[in-house]
């Protein structure tokens, strides 16, 4: 692992970021769903990296926490609780992922 690695990651997970806003912004709320999962997944990804020195082999946000979470007792009780909290907006997160790439519907504003 290196930082520059991490950084890279970190500052491709912040672009997603942007263009989510922008997307959401101009009423692509599909486009702006996919851009935040992206996101997500992108810094979480990371933060694996930083932390264990390997990019964590998955796509889905909610299974990059739990694998964090197990990893990382100290968090495991934040993260858990996050989860818990945000659990339908991370499953419409990972639902995006793949309904922004694959679907012709788009998302409507909840």
């Amino acid at each position: 692992m290196s930082r520059e690695e991490v950084e890279i990651l970190e500052k491709r997970a912040k672009a997603f970021l942007r263009f989510a806003e922008q997307a959401f912004k101009e009423g692509e709320y599909d486009l702006s769903c996919f851009f935040a999962e992206q996101a997500a997944q992108l810094y979480l990804k990371s933060l694996s990296l930083k932390l264990f020195g390997e990019v964590l082999r998955t796509h889905r946000v909610r299974e990059l926490l739990a694998l964090i979470s197990t990893t990382l007792r100290d968090w495991r009780e934040m993260i858990n609780k996050f989860v818990q909290t945000y659990r339908a907006e991370l499953r419409i997160l990972e639902e995006a992922y793949i309904a922004s790439r694959y679907l012709t519907t788009t998302l409507q504003k909840r």
